[in-house]
């Protein structure tokens, strides 16, 4: 059978990349990869870099796991794709250490820590190995946008509370009292709660409006 895409098909594969973005987004409704999301977003720039960082590796292992999906015996499936994600894991974390060693001891253990990433391990689970490379990476690249997004809203928020600043640039007055707790490990929780407020809040408008316009 013939490769072409059809327009029918059009549709499904956009929807493939639309649905990491908001209707399964990592951080604010499947709740995955909580441990950077909480751990490294006392920043804007820590969170984009995590997020960067972790987008490459979904993109990445899912098109390998989708190009070898045929070839890997089952049994053997999930140590492969841990190996697979390994690799690109090694890769990102030499390129953040040559684009800047501050940055890389920020991140610190958790730039590793990608490996055992439950989004990263999941998509290659639940989706790479069971579609098209073209599919697998309209996936990846929904769900590590949707998770970058996820990253920098709770560290822009931190980082504007915490320290009066976004991407180190001075945005609040001189007279404002920082607030510490922000900074903290329990300021990722209080952000996080926050954040996952209004986008449920916004997700029960939606479908209220769509059962209206329904009736």
């Amino acid at each position: 059978m013939s490769d072409t895409v059809l327009p029918d098909d059009l549709p499904s594969s956009t929807d493939e990349f639309i649905k990491g973005l908001w209707r399964e987004n990592p951080v604010f409704v499947q709740v995955l990869g909580m441990c950077p999301v909480l751990a490294v977003t006392n920043t804007a720039l820590n969170g984009f870099a995590m997020g960067a960082a972790t987008l490459f590796v979904l993109v990445g292992s899912n098109t390998v796991v989708s190009l070898l999906r045929k070839f890997v015996p089952k049994q053997v499936r999930i140590v492969t794709y841990i190996l697979i994600i390994a690799t690109f894991v090694t890769i990102v974390d030499y390129l953040i250490q040559a684009i800047s060693l501050d940055l890389h001891k920020a991140l610190g253990a958790f730039i590793s820590l990608i490996v055992v990433n439950c989004l990263i391990l999941g998509r290659a689970e639940a989706f790479a190995s069971k579609n098209t490379v073209g599919r697998s990476v309209l996936d990846a690249l929904g769900m590590g946008l949707g998770f970058l997004v996820g990253l920098m809203c709770l560290g822009a928020v931190r980082e504007v509370l915490g320290s009066g600043t976004l991407f180190g640039l001075q945005v609040m007055h001189d007279q404002f009292q920082p607030w510490v707790v922000m900074v903290l490990p329990s300021g990722g929780f209080f952000t996080l709660a926050g954040w996952l407020l209004l986008f449920n809040w916004w997700g029960l408008r939606k479908e209220r409006q769509a059962a209206g316009e329904a009736s």
